[in-house]
């Protein structure tokens, strides 16, 4: 992957446009910037709990330059609705507009569910007083916080906290995990792990949206996993799990 210069920068989706000197603006505090990114997007699955009732809204991912016009148009009357990514995008793309390393991380959260490992979205940046990478969750408002019961720092996660899909990969193929503890729902098992898995990898490549967004469309037999593909996953999976705790 990408050393921490390349991440420093931004890509197509994270590139501010004519916002970038609002985004200098703010202060490299996270807790500040998770509540700025808050005030920007609202969770579509979330809506009922901030009682938002609009059936219609939309999951789409959007590049943040589009995303803060849309904002523009929106705030103060309402936020405008989008998925864990779009959280995890925006602030990556401040972070970058200070400079700051960071890069959007796809795998699963242990922290929403009854469900082991949930599909989930984060932003992973360079510490460099700490010679470390960060996992943060701009999702996590108070709202969620006291909801969830969560008692720790999401704009530090723990270990155990959230693993990227690599991770998540390693563990199921290592057998310390089954692989239907990992999905989005109700929709889990090893061809998921595997969605993920590739998501993650093409957003190390500054590519946050893919083809692989399509999961939901996936045949059967798209979903089975051959000798050749399992090789494959398992190359990329030691590609990509090394960087985050």
């Amino acid at each position: 992957m990408g050393g921490l210069t390349y991440y420093a920068t931004h890509g197509p989706l994270t590139e501010p446009s004519e916002h970038a000197g609002d985004f200098g603006k703010l202060p490299m505090d996270l807790h500040v910037l998770c509540q700025f990114v808050q005030g920007i997007v609202l969770h579509a699955d979330w809506a009922g709990a901030y009682g938002v009732t609009d059936a219609g809204l939309n999951r789409e991912t959007l590049p943040v330059a589009e995303r803060m016009e849309l904002a523009k148009r929106m705030l103060p009357a309402k936020k405008s609705p989008g998925t864990c990514r779009d959280f995890a995008l925006l602030l990556c793309s401040i972070l970058r507009q200070h400079s700051v390393p960071a890069r959007v991380r796809c795998g699963f959260a242990t922290y929403f569910t009854s469900n082991p490992f949930e599909d989930h979205w984060v932003c992973e940046y360079w510490n460099e007083e700490a010679r470390r990478w960060v996992l943060a969750d701009a999702q996590i408002d108070e709202l969620q916080r006291k909801h969830l019961g969560i008692d720790f720092d999401t704009t530090d996660l723990p270990p155990g906290k959230f693993f990227n899909a690599g991770q998540a990969w390693s563990m199921w193929r290592t057998g310390k995990a089954e692989a239907t503890a990992f999905g989005h729902g109700d929709v889990r098992g090893p061809w998921f792990l595997r969605v993920n898995l590739m998501r993650d990898q093409l957003a190390l490549w500054k590519c946050e949206i893919s083809d692989w967004d399509a999961w939901r469309a996936l045949s059967a037999e798209d979903k089975v996993l051959s000798t050749e593909i399992l090789a494959e996953c398992d190359r990329i999976a030691a590609q990509t799990k090394g960087d985050s705790r």
